[in-house]
């Protein structure tokens, strides 16, 4: 299991996006990669805020790696989040 310790109220919007139609194309566990950085980036972090702020994308997500796989960590994920891990999103 990807993310054994994730909330369930976490893992059922990520099982959601990893079904959305611009994801379902790709093999699961891809799906499922990518549906999950996008969930705790928007989530978990303060990505959004950043954004807002006048950041572009990837500085934004620069300053919220340590965040991200914080989360990861804790949720006890099998994979944490590289900083050069290309996503989809």
């Amino acid at each position: 299991m990807l993310l054994p310790r994730a909330p369930y109220a976490d893992t059922e919007k990520i099982r959601a996006a990893a079904n959305d139609r611009k994801l379902r194309g790709l093999p699961a566990s891809i799906a499922v990669w990518i549906a999950t950085i996008a969930h705790v980036r928007h989530e978990h972090t303060d990505y959004d805020t950043l954004l807002k702020e006048g950041y572009d994308r990837d500085a934004a997500r620069f300053f919220v790696l340590g965040d991200i796989n914080e989360t990861l960590t804790h949720w006890r994920a099998t994979r944490l989040l590289e900083p050069d891990d290309e996503e989809v999103e």
